[in-house]
């Protein structure tokens, strides 16, 4: 990342990352949000507009990962049952943690509580069980301490959005 002269210490291609679960909320609160980031001129991911007919999706969504400076994940009631976003998550945190507080994350939670996000539900839980028999323990365990790290930011809860 390049260094800027306005005041901050990275240049990021994103301001903000959307990581969603599509079927959830892609054409609901996600839709809305990217639209009103995108209409104040803030420069956001989100896949569906971002990725090109036949591009890597692995290798596109990590670098945009990489370059990007907020991350706002929206959990939703399927978002722990894909590994997909798992990874997605993985990833944000860990670039999150070590970027000395030149990233963050900022949570919302639609449909969903942050007890759940914590595991203390079955919802999550339950659905990480399932992957464990797919991708074993180790793998699910490292998306059980994602999942924690990003508990501990306080989020927005969001339990009905109607556009």
């Amino acid at each position: 990342m390049a260094s800027s002269d306005a005041g901050t210490p990275y240049e990021f291609e994103y301001q903000v990352f959307l990581s969603y679960r599509g079927p959830d909320t892609r054409t609901g609160i996600t839709d809305y949000l990217y639209t009103c980031l995108d209409d104040a001129g803030i420069r956001v991911y989100r896949d569906d507009e971002e990725l090109r007919m036949g591009e890597r999706i692995d290798g596109s969504l990590l670098q945009a990962i990489d370059n990007s400076r907020i991350y706002i994940p929206i959990f939703s009631r399927n978002y722990a049952s894909s590994s997909w976003y798992l990874r997605e998550l993985s990833q944000i945190v860990a670039n999150t943690l070590k970027s000395e507080g030149n990233k963050e994350i900022l949570p919302i939670f639609y449909g969903v509580a942050p007890d759940d996000v914590e595991l203390k539900t079955p919802l999550y839980d339950d659905a990480l069980q399932k992957l464990n028999e797919r991708f074993g323990k180790e793998q699910v365990d490292a998306w059980r301490k994602a999942l924690s790290e990003v508990d501990v930011t306080k989020g927005w809860e969001a339990h009905d959005y109607t556009g």
